[in-house]
């Protein structure tokens, strides 16, 4: 790829809304983002790797539990600058913000939400640094809109579980030291667990012939009998409520992750509609290209104070399951709505490997599906207002 001459958008001047701190942490992330992704994404996703290279640099730049508390090895920032992170990760692709987003919210999360205070001193630290990668096991074949229905199950025997079942497209599997897995007990509870590389009967196969997010490893979780110690189950807080509790942190990340998707493509299609001449004129002089980019600036705009509202309310641990949803509904249907018209401005230059849209728009399917499906999020708003459910 050429080099990175990204430009972020601002057109309403949000950057006056960031503090100080909030300005130097996105800083930092979008010129790693330049220095380190950029050069070699493309060649990663067309040979469908995961760039294990970079996860020292993740850890770095405060890519893994950003506001996980200063003594477990985090960072202790707020909820903003996690999702700046998030947004300048994904700006470089979304393979790379899912690597993050799961170690941060789906792994790091539930240890220091649910789990004891040896589990956190235990776990923590090294995840924090990248020492540890880390995957979450929610979703299982037949069941991933549905994951109250799961049938992975766990049974007491004395001073450990053991563990029978399957989950199925979980990023960073391949290669995850750890999995976060829930899992029902006897009595039907769903409860979390630490699965660790190495135990008996627990297989990661990998999942191949992928056409989006290739540059992060998906695959399975299997578990064949596996013997849990008693100390591995995260004992302060079991239910539904428990992973749905991580998947809010996960799709607040996403929301502000694909903000950063949608100014890439708004960015590399408006320097190119200014220096491609057709005509004998640039693009950019035409009403129609003028309509395009008009209606990405606008799109992105309103995504930011959005997401940004969010981040306030996250902040203040008011954000609602509700809103966070409509957050993630909305700015990843507004980020491939945009990939989608940006590879339109380039032309047949847009379905190349010299400019990243294609890969945006590939991986966006994905985003739209996964952490709760586009259809589902549009369910969760419809019942809050409503207070009907209609999942079922």
């Amino acid at each position: 790829m050429s080099q990175d001459l990204y430009q972020a958008p601002d057109y309403f001047l949000m950057d006056e809304l960031l503090t100080e701190e909030h300005r130097l942490i996105r800083d930092a992330a979008r010129e790693w983002v330049k220095k380190e992704v950029s050069p070699i994404i493309e060649d990663a996703c067309q040979k469908a790797e995961f760039p294990k290279q970079i996860i020292k640099g993740l850890s770095e730049i405060g890519g893994f539990g950003p506001y996980i508390p200063v003594e477990y090895g985090g960072a202790g920032l707020d909820q903003i600058s996690y999702g700046l992170i998030m947004q300048e990760l994904e700006r470089g692709d979304s393979g790379i913000r899912s690597t993050a987003s799961v170690q941060s919210s789906l792994v790091m999360y539930p240890i220091w939400k649910y789990g004891n205070e040896a589990q956190k001193m235990k776990f923590l630290p090294k995840l924090a640094t990248g020492e540890f990668i880390g995957c979450f096991g929610l979703t299982e074949p037949d069941y991933g809109s549905n994951p109250g229905g799961m049938v992975t199950n766990i049974k007491s025997i004395g001073d450990h579980y053991i563990l029978n079942g399957a989950k199925m497209w979980i990023s960073n599997s391949p290669f995850a030291d750890i999995a976060i897995v829930w899992a029902k007990n006897e009595k039907g509870r769903i409860k979390g667990l630490i699965v660790e590389r190495g135990m008996e009967g627990f297989t990661t196969p990998e999942t191949h012939g992928k056409w989006s997010l290739r540059a992060s490893a998906t695959g399975e979780l299997v578990f064949d009998n596996v013997k849990i110690p008693a100390e591995n189950i995260l004992p302060n807080k079991d239910g539904l409520s428990a992973p749905l509790g991580c998947l809010d942190s996960a799709r607040y990340g996403i929301a502000w992750g694909a903000i950063g998707t949608a100014m890439d493509c708004y960015d590399t299609a408006l320097k190119y509609a200014k220096q491609r001449i057709q005509f004998g004129k640039p693009i950019a002089a035409f009403q129609l290209q003028q309509k395009k980019l008009a209606e990405m600036i606008t799109e992105i705009t309103k995504a930011q104070f959005l997401t940004w509202r969010l981040g306030v309310l996250r902040n203040e641990n008011r954000a609602t399951t509700a809103q966070i949803s409509m957050c993630k509904r909305n700015n990843v249907e507004m980020a491939l709505k945009i990939a989608r018209e940006a590879r339109q401005v380039l032309g047949a230059m847009g379905i190349t490997g010299e400019y990243s849209i294609m890969r945006h728009m590939m991986n966006l399917e994905s985003v739209i599906t996964y952490e709760g499906t586009h259809d589902i999020h549009l369910l969760i708003t419809g019942m809050d207002i409503t207070g009907e459910n209609a999942f079922k």
